[in-house]
């Protein structure tokens, strides 16, 4: 049994010359939970699109479930739950009103849809608002009605389109825990520019940036690859501003240093970030050269790079090195 239930191969899409994306490739295979993560504007929703039939792509091809996208958009359709950015409900209707609909478009019928309905209540949790209108709901409802429809023909692949916009901190962990427990069952596509979502939903990373793929791990695989181990190190600030510049040509002199940048000069206290090439532990020698040159050490520690960190490098490079504060306010 073929396994990969997502497969894109160079999908291309230009509007009007420019391209939206460019060569984007990817597996999916049965029972992983894909975090597809990128700034806003970086291609996510039209990939998306593309991959539920939507919009057709100007260069590539792509099947879902072995169907392709071209050729098979019915049995791409039948395969797909997707929920997209803008959740799209008849709120007139009831609850349950609106789910016979959602049934009956997807071509269950007679006793069958009772049975479905009664399985995707219960998996979603509407329960308590079954007989209410649509348009009388919280955001978060209304995204579990959104789940609901699209989880409704047993659909072995869900895609979700930014499925925690809009939601407040208590409603996004609700379908963020939803959400992990459909992936248990089904192969799930979450795009999304939120970290908190990938780090505790999803088991396995994509990331997008200006069209393009620049990232395929798990969380623990990106920050172990990307995120290297960092020393944070604070000296007490001497004489002129020459000394701040000194300081930081010591470190970046040293033995095994990749980078070392002026984080903050703020209140006669120098902050650096030293990153090594490696897995090194830099704070031996970083303690032995201070003292050795006389610096004043006021702090000195060492931490891992987080999923934010990482994104950020990936997405859009290094941050920017770091401004006096006497100059800032200047």
């Amino acid at each position: 049994m073929n396994d990969v239930m997502i497969e894109a191969q160079n999908l291309v899409k230009r509007y009007d010359g420019v391209a939206a994306i460019e060569n984007v490739s990817m597996q999916v295979r049965r029972g992983e939970v894909l975090g597809f993560l990128g700034p806003n504007g970086a291609g996510k929703s039209t990939t998306m699109k593309i991959l539920t039939c939507f919009t057709s792509p100007t260069e590539g091809t792509a099947k879902i479930n072995g169907c392709d996208i071209t050729a098979d958009a019915l049995g791409v359709r039948q395969s797909l739950g997707y929920l997209p950015e803008s959740t799209a409900l008849y709120t007139d209707m009831m609850v349950l009103e609106y789910l016979e609909f959602a049934a009956e478009m997807r071509g269950i019928r007679g006793a069958d849809v009772r049975k479905a309905l009664k399985q995707v209540v219960e998996e979603t949790g509407l329960g308590d608002v079954i007989a209410k209108q649509i348009r009388a709901l919280s955001k978060g409802y209304k995204q579990r009605v959104g789940l609901a429809q699209a989880l409704i023909h047993k659909p072995p692949i869900l895609i979700l389109d930014e499925p925690m916009t809009g939601l407040d901190p208590n409603q996004a962990v609700e379908i963020r825990d939803l959400i992990k427990e459909i992936g248990r069952e089904r192969t799930v596509v979450l795009s999304t520019h939120n970290l908190a979502e990938v780090q505790v939903a999803c088991n396995r990373v994509l990331i997008i940036s200006k069209g393009k793929i620049v990232a395929d791990d798990t969380p623990e695989g990106l920050r172990d690859r990307a995120g290297k181990s960092r020393c944070v190190v604070t000296v007490q600030k001497q004489g002129d501003d020459s000394f701040a510049k000194q300081v930081e040509a010591t470190w970046k002199s040293l033995g095994g240093v990749e980078r070392a940048r002026l984080l903050e000069d703020d209140d006669g206290e120098l902050s650096y970030e030293i990153v090594p090439r490696g897995a090194e532990d830099l704070r031996p020698v970083l303690f032995k050269t201070a003292v050795d040159k006389g610096y004043t050490l006021l702090g000195l520690k060492r931490e891992g790079q987080n999923l934010e960190q990482v994104f950020r490098e990936l997405t859009t490079g290094p941050e920017p090195e770091a401004k006096s504060s006497t100059k800032a306010a200047a």
